[in-house]
């Protein structure tokens, strides 16, 4: 084997639970360091606090200038170089294909990513009229990982297509219809996918909630499980309330020799491939595929020379039911399988950009027990825009590892779809969503097809209109646009 592969040797994950007092929590930083000491902890190797050379913070939900140089210099690598990435949920896959290729290329030897959130305590403390003491020491901007991306066109703002909680319910809107499902056969079918993660949340000491829920218990809107944007109802949303931490500690084999960390701690990325489809959603060809994942996925297992029935783990992005739907059909794997390997974003909990460090940590652990096997970890960022998958094992891989850059193949054959901002006349429903008010939909929002293929973007309140929703299928149903953006149903 070459010295130079690079391997995982620690795993971190901290989730911070306390009852009342949380005047004794912790901030986001000393989260993060708590995270990158029990990886230390958990490679049997605590030395590698003061070998590190490079520390990569994922962005978070606070305004630390260089969270990663605060966490170097608390656990003894005053001399580490430190970075800080943009926002994206792909980015800890992509931190870590990334790292591995540089441990490869011989740019470092001991290389820490890491990130935390501390949303529930800060918004307990802040009702009772307190905040966190903030750790902020006067430092420099850390250096940026990576590169930012314009997420939504102001058109597409103008009628909310800029929040998560609006755009996942379109593409499940238009899987519904591609599927040929009626609408209580389609929310049956979710919600009883969304069970499957959380019986793997139950059973996982990490997770945010391990509160069992029957199918009927997550589809139906409650006083405690509220619709938010139909047929979503707030368990099927990422849930980004939590206190949560992970860290991942990378190095090269040879210095995980000469550190002495017993091999069976080792668990080998064997690639990692990274891409996103085109940046606006409403651009995209149709809402029930995504090109970019699926050539980043077939490209993640090419580049470990393995096809997908002999992976045998999986953990899929799951901020909302459309999103695993989506992969498992990209990647060609059986959705009644296991997809996760730590219970979601809705049960597991989801900090904001760290989520997938804590999938990473929880598939180490998954391999460790299970050494022969494979796993694949799938990271999204935007609106199932940036694409991000790795494949793992604890025994090393057949061939070197590679980290791949899609984009050039993706833009060579992703298609996309002209959108007309002004529309006039008649259209054909190509998903919607009806974000909640109260007890009842505000409104719909919603895409159409314009005779000469071309998409729009609309709204109604019609409270007729809204009502049917519920109950019926509007996708293939004509409807006349105005300029406005206004649509009008016979």
């Amino acid at each position: 084997m070459d010295p130079r592969t690079p391997v995982i040797v620690g795993v971190g994950q901290i989730t911070q639970k306390l009852a009342d007092n949380y005047q004794d929590a912790l901030e986001p930083v000393k989260l993060m360091e708590r995270a990158v000491r029990a990886a230390a902890d958990d490679a049997g190797a605590t030395s590698l606090l003061s070998s590190i050379e490079r520390i990569i913070a994922l962005g978070g939900l606070w305004s630390y200038e260089d969270p990663a140089r605060q966490v170097a210099d608390a656990v003894g690598s005053p001399d580490a170089a430190s970075e800080l990435t943009y926002f994206g949920g792909n980015t800890p896959q992509t931190v870590v294909g990334s790292v591995s290729q540089s441990i490869l290329n011989r740019e470092a030897d001991v290389v820490v990513a890491v990130g935390g959130e501390a949303v529930y305590s800060r918004n307990k403390l802040k009702k009772a009229g307190g905040d966190f003491d903030f750790t902020r020491p006067e430092m420099a901007p850390a250096t940026r990982f990576g590169k930012e991306l314009k997420m939504s066109s102001e058109h597409e703002q103008s009628l909310g297509l800029m929040r998560p909680t609006i755009v996942y319910p379109m593409f499940e809107s238009a899987l519904r219809a591609q599927a040929g499902s009626t609408v209580d056969e389609h929310n049956a079918k979710i919600a009883n996918l969304w069970k499957g993660f959380n019986e793997v949340a139950v059973a996982n000491p990490n997770a945010w909630s391990q509160t069992p829920m029957t199918a009927e218990e997550i589809g139906a809107a409650s006083e405690s499980n509220r619709y938010v944007c139909w047929p979503y109802t707030k368990v099927m949303n990422a849930n980004m309330y939590v206190d949560q931490s992970a860290a991942v500690i990378m190095c090269s084999v040879a210095k995980a020799e000469d550190m002495g960390i017993d091999p069976s701690r080792w668990v080998f990325p064997h690639s990692a491939a990274d891409g996103h489809a085109s940046v606006l959603f409403s651009e995209r060809e149709n809402y029930y595929e995504n090109t970019a994942l699926r050539v980043t996925g077939k490209q993640a297992l090419n580049a470990a020379g393995v096809d997908i029935d002999q992976v045998e783990h999986f953990d899929l992005y799951s901020c909302f039911p459309s999103m695993p739907q989506i992969s498992t059909r990209e990647l060609g794997i059986d959705i009644d399988r296991q997809l996760t390997q730590t219970g979601g974003l809705g049960f597991f909990g989801g900090p904001m950009n760290n989520y997938v460090m804590h999938a990473i940590a929880s598939m180490v652990d998954t391999l460790r027990a299970n050494p022969g096997d494979l796993g694949l970890v799938h990271g999204n960022g935007g609106f199932a825009t940036k694409q991000a998958v790795g494949i793992y094992g604890a025994e090393p891989p057949a061939q070197p590892f590679s980290w791949v850059d899609v984009q050039p193949e993706i833009d060579r054959v992703e298609i996309t779809r002209p959108v007309n901002e002004n529309p006039a006349g008649e259209a054909t429903v190509e998903s919607y969503v009806l974000p909640w008010s109260g007890d009842a939909p505000g409104e719909a929002v919603l895409t159409a097809i314009n005779p000469d293929g071309s998409r729009s973007l609309a709204r109604t309140e019609e409270p007729d209109v809204l009502a049917a929703m519920l109950t019926e299928e509007f996708v293939g149903r004509s409807v006349v646009l105005q300029p406005d953006n206004t649509a009008v149903f016979a």
